[in-house]
């Protein structure tokens, strides 16, 4: 996927976070402090570039909104809630089935 903004630059997926200028890095008020975080910064198209704070310098997603939004979805349905517990926590019982 890549993502062409009003200049003619094109952002690939892997495209390096420093390549992208003028935008915004956002992450989560409910971040830790540690710098181990996600963040998101919205292309010139209206597309959303993703990249590691502990990095960033390093590589960058590139999704369509809709795609963002599908995520984002998930994360608010619980589709994702097994993958935030510890591993030894999670028993066949427990752990939920992928969708």
């Amino acid at each position: 996927m890549h993502s062409r903004h009003d200049f003619g630059e094109e952002y690939d997926n892997g495209t390096p976070a420093v390549n992208i200028p003028g935008v915004s890095w956002r992450k989560s008020v409910c971040s830790n402090p540690n710098g181990e975080c996600v963040e998101l910064a919205e292309l010139p198209d209206g597309q959303v570039a993703v990249r590691n704070s502990r990095f960033p310098s390093g590589p960058a997603l590139v999704y369509t909104r809709a795609e963002i939004a599908a995520f984002i979805a998930g994360v608010k349905g619980g589709e994702f809630d097994d993958l935030s517990a510890p591993r030894d926590s999670l028993d066949a019982c427990t752990a939920r089935p992928p969708r």
